[in-house]
């Protein structure tokens, strides 16, 4: 494959969508390091509107805090994802998950009367201590005022207004949005932004933002192309984390573990709705493509391409041979909840933040974008790719469908 030493300027209304995966995340950044050893070494930020969800946040934030040197983010961003260990995400400890399971236990028996029910399963403070010595959110502002990012928008869902709330910072002109249950709204993005945006539920603590509670932003993100398309973006790259090139291997016809259950939930939550929004946006590309732009009630529909990136395999298969590095409280829990058996593979993908897992996921993310890296330097560069992979996702799954009608 040849690369251009010297590619033309980044098209300037390219996205950068990070939808969300827990420890699946990890992918994410190998396809971030493949993306910048394909362009020059001082290359500044080529995504001038970055957007997360959930742990998608949190590399998006990544991005932004270091717009001026984006291999200098990326490398950040690894060294943190190549260490990890579950008791930097929440404590794992034998005390820790001990006073959490006697607390659960006590509430329940008492219905509530010795003791409040737990706000959560798990205590991610090591997370929140971890990204608060990470991340300068000052520098965001820094980022946008001297040129290197337009816009960062942080998803998160309230669990009393129900709605998918993007908080964003942004230059001048972004204004906010409402729709059904989303909606845009300009901030100054903080840790707690970020905390709320991980909090998956039962697992994380919600976070109180302003006079509502917020949870993990994959909640209620039925649309997680419009926070980016609302900032003014034209093309979108999207990294996600669950393969689609081929089904499920088959399992055993016997009933589902409370793990395969929850992992089905996680899947669920973090993929779903890209999977929605790709197929929606598909069609409407395919109708501006057939009667040109259209504009409803002010409301104006043009073209968004769209180059998205998939893992080669699926991840669920890959944590199963990781279960020996988790902390042997984990690996108890796991098995208490029926999440170590062959159906419990993704649960443990979701939630192994330990480093030979991570490692794995960001070779594996670096190889997969490393064999499309003439499309992707084409596509940051605006140029006319031949196929953005979104057309060939929902064939595959439309064919799969097709075949388990007819069987």
């Amino acid at each position: 494959m040849t690369v251009e030493t010297q590619p033309p300027a980044p098209h300037p209304n390219i996205a950068l969508v990070l939808p969300g995966g827990g420890a699946r995340a990890a992918y994410q950044v190998g396809a971030l390091r493949a993306i910048a050893d394909l362009l020059p070494a001082r290359s500044a930020n080529p995504f001038p509107i970055v957007t997360g969800t959930s742990a998608g946040a949190v590399n998006a934030t990544a991005i932004a805090v270091h717009a001026d040197r984006f291999r200098v983010a990326v490398g950040n961003l690894e060294r943190v994802w190549r260490n990890f260990h579950v008791n930097q995400v929440f404590r794992a400890d034998t005390a820790s998950m001990l006073r959490s399971g006697l607390h659960w236990l006590f509430a329940m028996l008492s219905g509530g009367w010795l003791l409040p029910p737990p706000r959560s399963l798990f205590d991610n403070t090591p997370l929140r201590e971890l990204l608060e010595t990470q991340f300068d959110f000052a520098a965001v502002r820094k980022s946008i005022d001297a040129g290197h990012l337009d816009a960062l928008a942080i998803s998160a869902a309230g669990y009393i207004s129900a709605r998918s709330v993007s908080f964003y910072t942004a230059k001048a002109g972004c204004e906010p949005w409402s729709r059904m249950r989303r909606a845009g709204e300009p901030a100054e993005l903080s840790l707690e932004h970020l905390m709320a945006s991980v909090a998956v539920p039962f697992l994380f603590p919600p976070v109180l933002l302003g006079e509502e509670y917020y949870g993990d932003g994959a909640m209620r993100e039925a649309n997680p192309f419009s926070p980016a398309i609302h900032l003014g973006a034209h093309r979108l790259l999207v990294i996600g984390t669950r393969n689609e090139a081929r089904p499920p291997s088959p399992l055993p016809p016997q009933s589902p573990t409370f793990g395969q259950i929850f992992g089905y939930m996680l899947d669920a939550l973090f993929s779903d709705g890209l999977y929605s929004d790709l197929e929606r946006l598909t069609q409407l590309n395919q109708l501006v493509d057939q009667a040109g732009p259209l504009s409803d009630a002010g409301v104006q529909l043009k073209r968004i391409d769209m180059l998205v990136l998939l893992p080669s395999c699926d991840l669920s298969d890959i944590a199963r041979h990781h279960i020996t590095s988790l902390p042997r409280t984990l690996r108890v829990l796991l098995r208490t909840m029926g999440a170590l058996n062959r159906g419990g593979g993704q649960l443990m993908s979701y939630l192994m933040f330990q480093d030979t897992y991570t490692r794995e996921l960001i070779a594996l993310g670096y190889q997969d974008t490393m064999k499309r890296g003439d499309d992707v330097l084409a596509f940051i560069n605006g140029q006319n790719v031949a196929s953005t992979g979104a057309t060939g996702i929902l064939r595959r799954i439309g064919s799969r469908k097709e075949k388990r009608a007819e069987a």
